[in-house]
């Protein structure tokens, strides 16, 4: 039986299952167990424990084994580290040989994230089934905060194979966070004072031109399915302009097709580079939408239609034949298609040269009705952020709540450099989630870390019922203190929450325990407290004074903010340094997608937030760098060469520069890096801005002369600049001398 695959929202999901499970029959309806299985390094340091190893031997081991190996003996054999202590040290032989022993052994049951098995008879007459408990956070639940979701979860003992096997209809019900975005979004557009717009309208025009410029330009974070590097960087080439080719986007981008010559193929025939070719004019009207490029499986089984005669249920068998490669089976399907085409009146030469060719292609075809539903969902979120785009960014921030804070922190930089801004979390504004307030983002206190749902819901409940909070005494007096504790206060109060009421944060540190315990007195003795009914000026009369403390210096400021949210919220730590550093450089993170030069190295200015190391399949270690300014961030690749120079000099927070190359997907490639301590011997660069509409009647022949006369050490870069673009020139046979020259009086003299 086939499987029925339903995309719904992740956060309607569970109610989902629970009517399917009512319409049904709870005896008729049970998820799909999977089986997690020993992993080489969960293996080690589950050996490492069982024989009592020293706790930090076996965390050493499993370090050097890469996310992505296949086996231990793969990876001994690719990194040169692991083999060397496995060679030398006789407890990590031990520790390894034994892990091998286990690894790939079942470790314990889940179930299939998707996966649901509806049967006409009680399911335990078709298949064996257990109980699995559901996850931490399920537990922890009371039946008040959920009564309808049970502590347990009835899933088969059989996997998703033996299943299918006995003919049981399979369904899919995958739980998608952008359907989740979408409905939150458009619930930020009513919030905000707009009309919701109509997706269905929108669906039936698919028009609209901001949401083409959108795609065209790849500003396509939190927009479905085009968010990487290198889609972003395949969208920029193919400059989308109608559906259809949404449609082809996201068909094309998988390694068959990028590899295959495909997308080229169809980028240089719709923009008249090239003119498409057809294998069979008979063919041109399957393949014209797609410039003679056979990409979907449908065009496939209708190539076989109208060259070979075949009927649709027998062009689905060559379709899948052709997908599996069975030698066997393509020999008869090549036999029936050339005669078919040759009752066509086709040579059978020419219908052989072009099964050949269909065939080619059918391994990388993809299914276009998956593709268009799929495309469907990139338009409607592409129309809502080109739109609407400060309600639909805060919905899709809100989506990443659950991710790591550093990852959170770097789609929060993302929206700021969009040109929107999101403001810090703010007690008396703030809700939990990220929320849209006229053309800004307020951060959400959900994000905060370690303040829960139930904590934020009191906090709010508060404001509403009694208004807004006078100051960190008043808080504090009114909150109910078992629902909220030191972390929680102390987390709030270093992301910025309690700015709009005191902006001294380590004073207001420094004097919440001593609040928190004035405050648990006067509950003690029958005065003020959150419950009873007392006039707030005698509430604030018995707010204990506040410490005499200086405020955290800026870059201790900015840490606990990255600490506690993901990212720098009222400042950047690359600030103190940008003034030394940008004379070493000769653009920003933000014109790196603009330079173009092969013969000039761009060179940027930033500090690393986060490394990596990576194993490639030839076992040479390279590395992956998080490195941002003040205002944008980038993916840094080191390769192996690199990667060895530099990986024992730098750490995260360190500020340095980065000479090199855009990649092809949107990747920066290091060439070189130096730690600011390391500049002073380093290329300097002197910037000079001319506005060309300012400066008309300028001589470059008397401008260079004035240059010259400046001598000195620093490469000339010229930014030439009108009302719309910017262009930047490096004089590569001139240098000056910062100190004589100024990009004023140059301007002015000129």
């Amino acid at each position: 039986m086939p499987d029925i695959d339903t995309d719904v929202s992740d956060k309607g999901r569970d109610e989902l299952l629970r009517y399917i499970s009512s319409h049904y029959g709870a005896d008729h309806v049970a998820q799909i167990i999977t089986f997690g299985r020993m992993k080489g390094r969960q293996s080690v340091k589950d050996v490492g424990r069982a024989i009592g190893a020293d706790y930090a031997v076996a965390n050493r081991i499993a370090k050097l084994i890469p996310v992505m190996a296949k086996s231990l003996d793969k990876a001994i054999e690719d990194n040169p580290d692991l083999k060397k202590m496995y060679d030398d040290e006789i407890i990590a032989r031990n520790i390894i040989d034994k892990a091998r022993n286990i690894e790939g052994l079942a470790r314990h049951t889940s179930q299939h994230a998707a996966g649901v098995v509806i049967t006409p008879v009680p399911i335990t007459d078709v298949v064996p089934v257990k109980k699995l408990s559901t996850d931490k956070d399920d537990k922890k639940k009371t039946n008040d905060e959920n009564p309808d979701k049970s502590v347990s979860q009835v899933v088969t003992q059989f996997t998703m194979e033996p299943v299918e096997k006995l003919g049981l209809v399979k369904m899919d019900f995958l739980g998608l966070s952008t359907l989740s975005i979408i409905e939150e979004a458009l619930e930020n557009i009513r919030l905000n004072g707009k009309d919701i717009p109509d997706l269905n309208r929108i669906n039936d025009d698919m028009n609209d031109a901001p949401t083409f410029k959108l795609l065209q330009e790849a500003d396509t974070i939190g927009v479905f399915q085009l968010e990487s590097d290198g889609i972003r960087a395949m969208l920029r080439k193919l400059r989308i302009d109608r559906f259809e080719d949404l449609v082809a986007a996201l068909a094309m981008y998988r390694p068959g097709p990028l590899d295959s010559g495909m997308v080229d193929q169809y980028i240089d025939c719709k923009h008249g580079r090239a003119e498409p070719k057809y294998p069979h004019p008979l063919l041109e009207k399957v393949l014209k939408e797609t410039y003679g490029v056979i990409l979907y499986q449908e065009q496939v089984m209708q190539c076989a239609s109208v060259l070979a005669g075949y009927t649709l249920g027998e062009a689905d068998i060559l379709r899948r034949a052709m997908g599996k490669k069975k030698v066997e089976v393509m020999q008869e399907q090549r036999a029936k298609f050339l005669a078919g085409a040759e009752k066509n009146h086709i040579d059978p030469n020419t219908a052989g040269s072009i099964f050949d060719n269909i065939e080619k292609f059918a391994g990388y075809g993809f299914n276009k009705s998956h593709s268009a539903a799929y495309a469907l969902i990139s338009y409607d979120t592409a129309y809502l952020k080109a739109n609407y785009r400060t309600e639909f960014m805060s919905a899709y921030l809100s989506s990443q709540m659950k991710a790591k804070k550093e990852v959170l922190g770097h789609y929060v930089l993302e929206v700021r450099q969009s040109g929107i801004p999101v403001l810090p979390p703010d007690i008396n504004s703030s809700m939990e989630n990220f929320t849209a307030d006229g053309n800004v983002i307020r951060f959400g206190l959900g994000a905060v870390s370690r303040v829960g749902h139930n904590t934020i819901d009191m906090i709010v409940a508060e404001r509403k019922e009694n208004g807004k909070f006078k100051s960190l005494w008043d808080f504090i007096e009114r909150v109910d203190k078992s629902a909220i504790n030191k972390s929680v206060i102390e987390n709030l109060i270093k992301a910025g929450a309690f700015d709009g009421l005191h902006k001294n944060r380590a004073q207001l540190v420094n004097a919440f325990p001593a609040l928190l315990n004035a405050a648990q007195a006067v509950k003690n003795t029958d005065q003020l407290s959150i419950f009873e009914t007392a006039e707030n000026d005698t509430a604030l009369s018995n707010e204990p004074d506040m410490p005499e403390i200086a405020e955290y210096d800026e870059h201790e400021k900015l840490n606990f903010e990255k600490n506690v949210t993901g990212l720098y919220m009222s400042g950047h730590p690359y600030e103190s340094y940008e003034e030394k550093i940008r004379p070493y450089t000769n653009c920003t993170i933000g014109e790196l997608a603009d330079w173009r030069s092969e013969n000039v190295r761009a060179c940027v200015g930033g500090i690393i937030t986060a490394l990596n190391e990576k194993i490639t399949k030839k076992g040479d270690a390279m590395g992956t760098v998080s490195f941002e300014d003040a205002e944008n961030s980038i993916e840094l690749v080191a390769f192996q060469r690199t990667w060895a120079e530099i990986k024992e000099k730098i750490t995260v927070g360190a500020a340095c520069t980065i000479e090199g190359k855009m990649g092809d997907r949107g990747q920066f490639i290091i060439d070189k890096l130096r730690l600011h301590s390391e500049l002073e011997n380093s290329q300097r660069y002197f910037n000079i801005e001319l506005d060309v509409n300012k400066n008309e009647n300028l001589s470059l022949k008397e401008f260079i002369q004035k240059l010259r006369g400046c001598r000195g050490n620093a490469k000339v870069i010229l930014n030439l600049k009108d009302d719309d673009e910017t262009c930047k020139i490096c004089l590569n046979d001139l240098k000056v001398d910062p100190e004589k020259v100024s990009e004023l009086s140059l301007a002015l003299s000129a």
